[in-house]
């Protein structure tokens, strides 16, 4: 997998699902994340080759069965796993059990949310980036598809900057040999409605050999070109969360769809592949809807009770039953 000039789908925990990930890749992406998923949990996983929708599936294991992650082999290519994990060990058997079915893996450095600092995973790494280098070392020297991680910006010491103290991990974690290395420009304090630092990008993309991957606040083509022009020459690729997270066709170089147009090929995706209702429905409510119709369209949909529900909403009944109803009979087949 190569990480220059690509335009990449952030991991983002619910989100990014297959659905979201299809419809990334259709309208552009050139790569895309799983969400972050704990090593743990993918351990106790088993996977299963699903003939009837024709995915690999990594099914829970602890005994409530649930879905962890589902994966079609056409994103195989350009889907790179997210984990997250403070041990190299947990870490390895982790990688180990999905790298046939992924093309990379990545290292969560950055997510500063309560789930992801657990027993000192996500941001808590910064922290302690001998523990972070050897989880990196670990994953290296054990996988056969390439390894990067994602990180945020260091706060500044007495001593040191900003600048200067980022630039010194970097340098490090390049040392363990991994392919590229993301970067979230705002601090680990610091929450998405508060403006992310740019301008850090002009001193830390140039201090390493490596593509670095720049994210936060990058909503549009846009502003990869803004971003490039003023801070970013040295930056190798882009990378989008909330933009996506709202509307997803942003990957197109010509131009967003609206967004009913991209719900409904959303929607689509999500039938055709079975998804669970609850993680439809959440998606869809992070989409950005016009905002004369906002109020009215999110509370109707969380009046919804199940997917069907949704797709009656849309519009799209018949779709639904119709694709259900050849599913069902695929397993009669098998």
């Amino acid at each position: 997998m190569e990480y220059k000039n690509k335009y990449i789908l952030a991991p983002m925990v619910r989100v990014g699902t297959l659905p979201m990930r299809l419809l990334a890749l259709k309208y552009g992406a050139d790569i895309v994340y799983t969400p972050e998923i704990v090593d743990k949990k993918l351990i106790r996983s088993t996977r299963v080759e699903n003939r009837l929708l024709g995915t690999i599936d990594y099914i829970d294991d602890s005994g409530n069965g649930g879905l962890v992650l589902r994966i079609h082999p056409k994103e195989q290519p350009k889907l790179v796993l997210q984990i997250g994990s403070a041990d190299p060990d947990l870490a390895v058997q982790a990688a180990l059990k999905l790298q046939n079915d992924v093309s990379a893996v990545d290292l969560n450095c950055g997510c500063p949310k309560k789930f992801s600092l657990h027993s000192g995973m996500g941001a808590n790494l910064l922290r302690t980036p001998d523990k972070l280098c050897a989880i990196l070392d670990a994953l290296v020297a054990n996988l056969s598809i390439p390894v990067t991680c994602k990180i945020r910006l260091l706060d500044p010491t007495a001593d040191q900057t900003t600048e200067e103290r980022t630039i010194q991990l970097l340098q490090r974690i390049e040392k363990t040999k991994v392919k590229a290395i993301g970067v979230h420009c705002r601090f680990t304090h610091e929450r998405p409605r508060q403006p992310g630092h740019w301008e850090v990008f002009e001193k830390l993309a140039p201090a390493i050999s490596i593509p670095l991957i720049a994210n936060g606040d990058i909503y549009s083509v846009e502003d990869v070109h803004k971003l490039k022009s003023s801070y970013g020459k040295d930056v190798s690729s882009f990378m989008f969360a909330r933009a996506a997270q709202w509307n997803v066709s942003m990957f197109r170089r010509s131009g967003t769809l609206p967004i009913k147009t991209v719900i409904l090929e959303y929607l689509k995706i999500a039938i055709e592949y079975d998804m669970p209702y609850h993680n439809v429905k959440y998606t869809i409510l992070q989409m950005e809807f016009p905002k004369d119709e906002r109020i009215e369209t999110e509370q109707k949909i969380i009046a919804c009770r199940t997917l069907e529900q949704i797709c009656e909403y849309f519009e799209i009944t018949e779709y639904y039953k119709e694709t259900v109803a050849a599913r069902e009979k695929r397993k009669l087949a098998l």
